[in-house]
């Protein structure tokens, strides 16, 4: 089986059948679309039905497609052979096997939500002006710049697709034994911002250099591979309940301590967390600083002795610590890694079921 140089997926200059093998070959399940449409090609009559769930089709144990990404495979003589019965299908990618999630950013013309619906979780103050604010673009860059962080969008290490609708899609690889959820809509708990949606596990994504009747995805740059998820980035996804409980399957390293939470280390941080929030009631003399860096000790005990991702004591210390002081993020971020760091040195281990 030959090989598709990295190259070799140029904007609408491929047949579908090729992208499919281009995706397929770089480890990342592939379904097909209805030609021109963004959604899942049925195959069975019944697939039609919303009263027909897949583990009552035969349709993918007998090689077909069907069901969207539960059907999709990296085997290539089944993907030519699908794509030989209709070579119009579109391409799409299974996210959750793919180890893969992409910031879906969108560019619709819709009216501005209330400001606590803008970035979930984080409050944007009445004093701050929020004209030309207009999409997920924007949204975006407000977040990247409110963590002082780069903007995902213009991130040249990555591979990023501009959408059919002039939106766009980042794509990130995950680390190992993180898993993360798909979410979608514009709600305060549905996305990672207003107008920026997670396409990972239970989802898919448009595969690079499809064309669809509104358009192409158009691969931008020459960077046609995911880069490693951003730290703040995945803080982020979690902080916004986008996380999944870690797996204790193969994809987890060996060489790292396994998640196993209790409800002792869950119930003792969350106290020490409730009193770095309450400091919100008092701009002085609450002791803030003191509070957070015991909770990050804490917390670095935990994720020492395997109680806890790093990645989730990092948000959720993040998260108390700017609901009480909303303007300090560098202090608060100082505070959490020197508190971390600290209580890495003294693994917490705690009694009770794992």
């Amino acid at each position: 089986m030959s090989r598709l140089p990295e190259a070799s997926l140029a904007p609408l200059e491929s047949p579908p059948v090729d992208t499919a093998i281009w995706c397929a070959q770089r480890g990342w399940p592939v379904h097909p679309l209805v030609p021109g449409l963004k959604v899942p090609a049925a195959n069975c009559p019944a697939c039609r039905r919303h009263d027909h769930h897949v583990e009552h089709c035969s349709c993918s144990s007998a090689g077909r497609w069907c069901h969207g990404f539960h059907a999709a495979t990296t085997d290539v003589m089944r993907i030519r052979t699908w794509w030989g019965i209709q070579p119009r299908f579109g391409v799409a990618v299974s996210c959750g096997p793919a180890r893969i999630v992409v910031l879906d950013i969108d560019a619709h013309a819709n009216e501005l939500p209330s400001r606590d619906r803008l970035l979930p979780g984080i409050s944007i103050a009445p004093a701050i002006d929020l004209a030309g604010l207009r999409n997920g673009f924007h949204t975006l860059a407000v977040l990247a710049a409110y963590r002082r962080q780069k903007n995902p969008c213009d991130d040249e290490t990555t591979l990023r697709v501009e959408t059919a609708s002039g939106g766009m899609h980042v794509w990130y690889s995950l680390p190992d034994g993180m898993r993360i959820r798909s979410s979608s809509g514009g709600g305060a708990k549905a996305a990672l911002a207003w107008q920026v949606d997670v396409r990972a596990e239970r989802g898919y994504v448009v595969a690079p250099g499809v064309r669809t009747r509104k358009g192409a995805y158009r691969p931008l740059g020459t960077v046609r591979t995911p880069a490693p998820l951003p730290e703040w980035l995945a803080n982020e996804l979690m902080r916004t309940g986008h996380g999944i409980a870690s797996s204790r399957g193969p994809q987890a390293k060996a060489s790292r301590p396994l998640v196993r939470q209790t409800k002792e280390a869950v119930d003792g941080l969350t106290r020490l967390l409730d009193d770095v929030r309450a400091c919100a009631s008092a701009g002085e003399g609450t002791g803030f600083t003191s509070k957070l860096n015991v909770a990050a000790f804490t917390a670095g005990g935990l994720v020492a002795a395997g109680r806890m991702s790093n990645v989730e004591a990092v948000a959720r210390l993040t998260q108390a610590a700017e609901a009480a002081r909303p303007m300090q993020q560098r202090k608060i971020a100082r505070t959490i890694r020197d508190g971390l760091k600290a209580g890495a040195m003294r693994p917490l281990h705690l009694q009770g079921r794992s």
